[in-house]
C-alpha cells in the first residue's frame, strides 16, 4: 500500500494520478478524501490527531506527506511541529518509508538565488523557521538509523487546480477578471515556478526508487529561468489579454497587510521576489532522464484545463 497523507490538495491529487503508473494499491487520506483512480481506497482522518496518523500509515509501504496548511503563520507554528513528529513516529512504528513533498522555506536570503540539494538550511522567516524544524526532524531521524526517508523539495508551483498556488492567484485570477496580472517587489528578476503534474510525477518516481531515499531531492522542473514579467506574458498570450503588471513593491506590501491578510503573510516571504529565486533540478533530471513540460506548455495546459 501507497498511501498520500493530505490527498486533496493540487500535489495530492496530481500525486495519485502519478502513482496509478507504480501501483494500484493507492491509500488517500484527508479529512475527506475522493477517488482519483478506480481503485483508491478512501481513509477519511483528522492528521493533527496523533491516533488518526498511526492508523493512517499502518499498513503502508511508503507514505507521501503533501498535506498543505492555510497560509499564515501562526497556523504553520502550531499545526506542522506536532504533524511531523507524528508522522515521523508512526512511520518509524510501522517501518513505512517516508517522502516529504516540501517547500524551499527553510533556504532563505541570498541562498534563494541558486537553490541546490546542498543549499544551507537558513531561515530568514518565521515560516521558514517552521519548515526548518520539519525538515531537521527528518533529516535527523535518518541519520540515526530510524526512519528511512525523502525530502523531495519543490519551489512555489502552478497548474490546473489552484490551490495555494501564489502564481495562479496573482495571474490568471487577475488576468481572467479583467484587471491587470500582479507581482511581488521586482519583477524583472528571476522566480523558478514549477509545473505540479511533473512535481507529482517526480515524487512518484523518487518513492518508487529505491536508491533515491536517506537523500534531499530537487524536483524537476524546467530549467529556463523567467522573470516575473515573462511569467505574466506567458500566460496574457494564452488567455489573450494584456500582459500589464502591478508591481506591489516590499513596503507597500507590508502597508496592504494591514487590510489584505494575504499580503501581510506574504511580507516577510519578500525575499523570494526581490532578488534572483532559481530552483535547480539537475541532480533529479540526471538521474532519471527526466524532460519537464516548458513553462510555455505548461501554462498552455493549464489555461486550456481551466477553460474546459
Amino acid at each position: 500500500m501507497q498511501t498520500i497523507l493530505g490527498s486533496g490538495g493540487a500535489i495530492g491529487t496530481e500525486l495519485a494520478k502519478a502513482l496509478s503508473r507504480f501501483t494500484n494499491e493507492i491509500r488517500l487520506v484527508s479529512r475527506n478524501p475522493r477517488k482519483v483512480n478506480d481503485t483508491d481506497s478512501l481513509f477519511p482522518a483528522d492528521l493533527s490527531a496523533q491516533e488518526q496518523v498511526e492508523q493512517a500509515v499502518q499498513g503502508s509501504v511508503i507514505c507521501y506527506l503533501t498535506l498543505g496548511y492555510d497560509y499564515n503563520t501562526k497556523l504553520w507554528q502550531e499545526k506542522w511541529p506536532p504533524l511531523i513528529r507524528n508522522v515521523v513516529e508512526a512511520c518509524i512504528k510501522h517501518q513505512s518509508k517516508l517522502v516529504f513533498f516540501d517547500n524551499v522555506y527553510a533556504i532563505g536570503g541570498d541562498n534563494v538565488k541558486r537553490i541546490t540539494e546542498s543549499s544551507p538550511i537558513s531561515p530568514s522567516s518565521k515560516k521558514g523557521e517552521v519548515r526548518a524544524y520539519v525538515d531537521k526532524h527528518i533529516l535527523e531521524s535518518v541519520e540515526k538509523g530510524k526512519l528511512t526517508a525523502i525530502l523531495a523539495r519543490a519551489p512555489d508551483f502552478f497548474g490546473p487546480i489552484k490551490d495555494k498556488s501564489v502564481l495562479m492567484n496573482l495571474i490568471y485570477d487577475n488576468l481572467a477578471k479583467g484587471k491587470k496580472a500582479q507581482w511581488f517587489c521586482n519583477a524583472d528578476v528571476v522566480h523558478t515556478t514549477g509545473f505540479a503534474p511533473d512535481l507529482a510525477q517526480g515524487t512518484a518516481i523518487l518513492g518508487n526508487a529505491p536508491e533515491a531515499f536517506n537523500q534531499v531531492w530537487n524536483l524537476p522542473v524546467d530549467s529556463k529561468a523567467l522573470t516575473g514579467r515573462e511569467w505574466v506574458k506567458l500566460f496574457a498570450d494564452e488567455m489573450n489579454t494584456s500582459a500589464e503588471v502591478q508591481v506591489l513593491p516590499g513596503l507597500g506590501m507590508g502597508a496592504l497587510g494591514l487590510f489584505v491578510p494575504v499580503l501581510k503573510e506574504m511580507y516577510e516571504m519578500r525575499y523570494q521576489f526581490d532578488r534572483e529565486y532559481y530552483f535547480d533540478s539537475t541532480k533529479f533530471v540526471t538521474k532519471f532522464d527526466y524532460t519537464a513540460t516548458t513553462n510555455k506548455e505548461a501554462v498552455k495546459k493549464t489555461v486550456t484545463k481551466l477553460k474546459n
